[in-house]
């Protein structure tokens, strides 16, 4: 909303020295949003005046036309001779009023204007159009013909109010009374304390028989018609300087002067309204809903296809309007420049169903001055004021003559009242307003209070969005300044922080980003290409989703079942423009069906849902397992100087896993496995032990070269994906601080020979078992496989075994004994066979 402040100077005695600036803090302070004040004709410079073009020569020989024209501009050039001037521009004449520019002056954008020769004459100043001036949108962007009447010589600048200040406002969809001067007026008023000259404040005649015939069969998408008629318009009468100039201000392009007023009466009021051709209206007005297919051609010059919950103005004939968005072309009025201007309106003032306008404006996709306001609320109180205030202007602008005939169709209703307890701003905010202000600002919104510790309050009709007592206690607490709201630090009671849950979800994010993992989120939802893409099969429990009924996208219209697919589409598109060495990771939801999801309710707003309708929901709700996974493409360490790099394999993702793992204090078991979309031989399944049961919590490894050539993905992208809900049940507590001893570590290597079939992992638990105790850790260093040396089928792993007793430092025969019990229980669990024995 674009409010120029010599306009709201017309309703609020502002102080002379206040500036927009002023007025922009003031407005800021109550809450609405100012985003810029437009300084308007500060770099204008005169002598900027009238002058009247005496005669006009045509001037030969040019590519384009140039008129060589003599202007009289009284005593403004010191001489009272004519001024000589030339112009390309055509649209005027001898005798016309004009604009002129003298030398000296300065137009915006630093142009400075001085005699100069050209076209073989010399100029001596400009003849001025409203792109020079800055003026903004007219319609014609040629020169400016005035009124005849204007006087010659006379200051151009205040003539057409060149210098003003425009405060941009973003109205908020709760405050659509905002978008008028009317309430931007109120707002400031409240501001400076001053009082305020209601515009809608008008003595309006009271209905009668003699109006034109309305008939409203859709009494709650339009429950207020007002119509009123004017005659005898002089089609040739034009909209004044200050009308056209308030509305270029506001951001409108003057069109005729019957369209301006009705502009003009919606920016003051904030009441769309819309003038008719009463010649062209055939019997009466109605409003109804549409009938499904009806066509209707609205003044952008688009045939529309309406639909049927559309709210449409007819007559005889059919539908003449599209309701509080857009008029039909069938009855538009006239402008005075062509052959039969309109002499007679009808003007409608209504009030439309917010819901009703705002779905038909995105229907349609037609965004209008009417919808815009319609949809965030219109006062319906002030259709007859607006209506009456419409008829005025044409009859003082236009010569014309209102009818006595007034038509008001009224739907029955009452104002809307709200109790709230006298301190209930004073609970909210934290601050002891006390009864008197709470009062004294709600009567200053419009609000009537009654009542001493227990207020009844009825709301004024221009504030719709004003419905419970906490948006009653907002605006005590907005007036009375958000600034001076005290800075308290809550007090939660102890006991209350962070769940385990979300503490073992920071950690395994810090522990990923400081092991190089950088953090990628993304949108929760899948579709079944993704799931075609990854090879899952059908049968897949990953498969069965729970299905948006308003999805953001039709190709994803599923919650997500596993975290793979946005992870893997970010690194596509990081890989794609140029990151090829990648590894990221996303700590997140997924979504498990428990077929329960049908029996959702709806919980209500007016009060807090009891216990049950909670435990009724919560049980409708999928299955949340909380996951982490990982994925990395191109070199894991890069190559340089220090040696050479190596690529991101599926030991890197398993190892993400411990990593994973080991914030919650858990040892992973890895197994060889076969799982959609990992590699059949590069997949490891991953095992802890929740409550004494080996458990599997997820997968790791390298992806199926199908699924890396279907999601385009770098070769030998790998993966890893966990589920934390699981790896924190396994975890036997809080994490303990690692004991640091004192006596020195003994380490044994040992190499054995096992099957090719048997897994490291298992190997490494049979050694841990059988080493005992005084096992501190163990890690296997080397495989090696020759089948002329080991022999067909066979594989040899070679670990470091470290012993440390926690009392005392171990001897060599200790060491030994412990080493060959790890290898004899191996070899009886594994088969496992000491190399070179």
């Amino acid at each position: 909303m674009r409010v120029p402040l010599s306009w709201l100077r017309e309703y609020v005695d502002l102080p002379a020295t206040e500036t927009g600036r002023d007025v922009q803090e003031k407005l800021v302070q109550v809450g609405l949003e100012v985003e810029t004040v437009e300084q308007l004709g500060a770099d204008i410079k005169g002598p900027l005046v009238v002058g009247q073009v005496l005669t006009i020569e045509e001037l030969e020989g040019f590519k384009k036309p140039i008129r060589f024209c003599t202007v009289d501009v009284g005593q403004a050039n010191g001489t009272g001779e004519p001024q000589e001037i030339v112009c390309g521009a055509r649209n005027f004449q001898a005798g016309d009023k004009v604009v002129v520019v003298l030398p000296g002056a300065e137009l915006p954008g630093g142009f400075a204007i001085a005699a100069r020769k050209t076209y073989g004459r010399t100029s001596y100043g400009m003849i001025c159009s409203t792109d020079e001036l800055g003026m903004g949108d007219d319609g014609t962007h040629g020169i400016i013909v005035l009124p005849p009447e204007t006087e010659v010589g006379r200051d151009a600048i205040e003539l057409l109010q060149l210098v003003d200040e425009v405060l941009d406002i973003a109205v908020t969809p709760d405050r659509g009374y905002c978008l008028s001067l009317r309430g931007i007026a109120r707002e400031t008023a409240i501001a400076y304390g001053l009082p305020l000259r209601d515009p809608a404040l008008l003595d309006v005649p009271a209905p009668n028989a003699q109006g034109y015939p309305v008939q409203v069969s859709d009494p709650i998408g339009c429950d207020r018609f007002t119509a009123r008629t004017v005659t005898g318009l002089s089609p040739e009468a034009r909209s004044p300087i200050w009308l056209q100039r308030r509305l270029q201000k506001a951001g409108m392009r003057p069109i005729s002067l019957a369209v301006d007023v009705t502009n003009y009466v919606m920016l003051e009021l904030g009441q769309p309204l819309h003038a008719y051709d009463r010649s062209l209206v055939q019997g009466t007005i109605g409003v109804r809903r549409a009938t499904q297919g009806e066509k209707l051609t609205t003044l952008d010059g688009v045939k529309r296809v309406l639909d049927a919950e559309d709210l449409v103005i007819t007559d005889e004939r059919g539908p003449i309007g599209l309701a509080g968005v857009m008029g039909g072309a069938n009855t538009e009025i006239a402008d005075h420049s062509e052959d039969a201007g309109t002499t007679d309106v009808v003007i409608e003032a209504a009030h439309f169903d917010a819901i009703t306008i705002a779905r038909t404006a995105r229907r349609h996709k037609l965004t209008s001055e009417a919808s815009k306001r319609y949809e965030r609320g219109v006062d319906p109180m002030a259709a007859s004021a607006a209506a009456q205030r419409v008829v005025d202007l044409l009859v003082l602008l236009a010569g014309g003559t209102a009818e006595e005939g007034v038509t008001e169709v009224i739907a029955p209703g009452a104002p809307r009242t709200i109790s709230i307890p006298a301190d209930h701003p004073d609970k909210v905010a934290g601050v002891a307003y006390g009864r008197e202000t709470v009062v004294r600002r709600l009567q200053q919104v419009g609000c009537d209070v009654y009542g001493q510790d227990e207020l009844v309050v009825t709301v004024p009709s221009w504030r719709p969005d004003l419905t419970d007592p906490n948006d009653l206690a907002e605006e005590v607490i907005r007036l009375e300044g958000y600034e001076n709201l005290p800075s308290t630090l809550p007090k939660p009671p102890a006991g209350r922080g962070l769940t385990e849950r979300q503490r073992l979800h920071r950690r395994v994010g810090r522990a990923l980003a400081g092991a190089g993992y950088v953090e990628a989120l993304n949108y929760p939802f899948i579709g079944a290409a993704a799931l075609d893409a990854l090879g899952i099969e059908g049968d897949d429990a990953r498969r069965v989703t729970v299905d948006l009924v308003n999805p953001l996208s039709d190709e994803e219209p599923s919650l997500r079942t596993t975290l793979l697919p946005g992870l893997l589409g970010a690194l596509r598109r990081n890989d794609g423009r140029g990151s090829h060495d990648l590894a990221l990771f996303e700590t997140g939801l997924v979504f498990r069906p428990t077929g329960q999801e049908h029996k959702a309710v709806r919980l209500p707003v007016d009060r807090r849902p009891t216990d049950e309708e909670i435990a009724e929901l919560t049980t409708a709700l999928p299955r949340q397992p909380r996951r982490a996974a990982v994925v990395l493409a191109g070199a894991r360490e890069q190559a340089g100087w220090w040696g050479k790099g190596y690529p991101a394999t599926w030991a890197d993702a398993v190892e993400s896993a411990r990593i994973v793992a080991r914030e919650a204090d858990v040892e992973l078991t890895v197994r060889a496995d076969q799982h959609a979309p990992w590699h059949p031989g590069r997949c490891a399944a991953l095992y802890a032990t929740v409550d004494g049961t080996e458990t599997l919590v997820g997968h790791a490894g390298e992806l199926h070269p199908r699924v890396v050539k279907a999601l385009h993905l770098p070769e030998r992208t790998c993966a890893m994906e966990i589920e934390l809900d699981l790896v924190e049940q396994a975890s036997t507590g809080a994490l303990q601080a690692p004991r640091i001893s004192t006596f020195p570590v003994a380490t044994q290597d040992v190499a054995l020979v096992v099957g090719k079939d048997v897994p490291a992992a298992v190997v490494e638990d049979a050694l841990r078992t059988g080493a005992g105790e005084l096992l501190e850790a163990v890690r296997l260093f080397d495989v090696y496989e020759n089948a002329e040396q080991l022999g067909e089928d066979k594989k040899s792993l070679a670990y470091a075994l470290r012993f440390r007793a926690a009392d005392r430092t171990l001897t060599v025969e200790e060491a030994s004994a412990a080493r060959d019990a790890a290898v004899a229980h191996a070899a009886e669990s594994t088969g496992a066979v000491l190399r070179g024995a």
